[in-house]
C-alpha cells in the first residue's frame, strides 16, 4: 500500500486531502446551525444547513475527480459524511423543530405542539428512527435509491416553519407520520447518484435551494410567489417516488 500511495505526486495528495476537508468543513456549518438556533435565528440556521447540503451534494464529485479513494487509500470519506450527515440532517433540524416558533402579534407560537414534553417526545422519535435507518441494510439500492424516506429532516423542518405554517398538532402527525415511512419500502431520488433524471433533478434541486435563499433573505415579508415555487418541489419528489417505486420493471 506504501508503495502506491508513494506513487502520487505532493500535488495529487495535497488535492485529496483538500476534499476531506473540504467535507468535513461541513462540521463547521453544523456548529453555526446550532448557534444560530439557539440565538432564535431560524433563517440563519436554514442558511448554514443550505451550505452543508452544497458540500455534501459535490464533495462526492470531488472525490472521484481527484481519485481520492486511489490517493488516499487509508482514509474513508464515507466515515466523515455519515457522521457530518447525521448532525446536519436528522440532529439539528431535530433541535431546530423543537425550538422554533412564529410570533404573531407579539404571541409565541411553537410549530410543535405544547407542552414541551410533547415537543421533546416528537423530536426524540424522529431522532431515534432516523438513528435506526442508519444502521439499516440496505440503505441504498442495488440501482442507487433510498430504500425508504431518507433522513432528511433539515427538508421537513424548512417545509413545516417557512412553507406550509400548519397547526402544531397537524405538524406533530406530519413528523410521525414521515417518521414511519423511513421504514416503507418505497425507493427515493438519489440526485447525485441515479442518471434517469439527473438533469432535471438536478435543476429542481437548483430551484429549490434559490427559491429557500429568497424565502430566507425576505423572510417573514416573502414573496407568495416564491413559497408556491418552492413548494413545486414536494409533488415533483413525491411523483418520482411513486414512478420509481411502482413502475414495471
Amino acid at each position: 500500500m506504501q508503495d502506491e500511495i508513494h506513487n502520487y505526486s505532493t500535488t495529487e495528495k495535497a488535492l485529496a486531502w483538500g476534499v476531506h476537508l473540504f467535507t468535513a468543513s461541513g462540521i463547521v456549518f453544523a456548529l453555526l446551525a446550532i448557534i444560530a438556533v439557539a440565538n432564535h435565528n431560524f433563517c440563519w440556521c436554514m442558511y448554514w444547513l443550505i451550505i452543508a447540503v452544497i458540500i455534501d451534494g459535490v464533495d462526492g464529485m470531488l472525490a472521484r475527480k481527484f481519485k481520492v479513494k486511489e490517493v488516499l487509500p487509508f482514509m474513508e470519506g464515507k466515515n466523515i459524511d455519515f457522521v457530518i450527515d447525521f448532525a446536519t440532517y436528522a440532529i439539528i433540524p431535530g433541535y431546530f423543530l423543537y425550538e422554533c416558533f412564529w410570533m404573531v402579534d407579539g404571541v409565541k407560537y411553537y410549530v410543535l405542539p405544547e407542552p414541551e414534553w410533547i415537543r421533546f417526545s416528537c423530536v426524540a422519535v424522529l431522532l431515534l428512527v432516523s438513528a435506526i435507518y442508519y444502521g439499516k441494510e440496505p440503505m441504498v439500492s442495488e440501482d442507487m435509491y433510498f430504500i425508504g424516506f431518507p433522513v432528511m429532516w433539515n427538508a421537513v423542518a424548512y417545509f413545516l416553519f417557512f412553507i406550509f405554517r400548519l397547526d402544531p398538532w397537524i405538524n406533530f402527525a406530519l413528523i410521525i407520520f414521515i417518521a414511519i415511512l423511513h421504514f416503507v419500502p418505497l425507493k427515493y431520488a438519489y440526485p447525485s447518484q441515479n442518471k434517469k433524471f439527473q438533469k432535471i433533478n438536478f435543476l429542481m434541486v437548483f430551484i429549490f435551494l434559490a427559491s429557500n435563499a429568497g424565502i430566507l433573505y425576505y423572510y417573514p415579508d416573502e414573496p407568495m410567489w416564491m413559497r408556491i415555487i418552492s413548494g413545486l418541489y414536494l409533488p415533483f419528489v413525491i411523483w418520482q417516488t411513486v414512478w420509481i417505486s411502482f413502475k414495471k420493471k
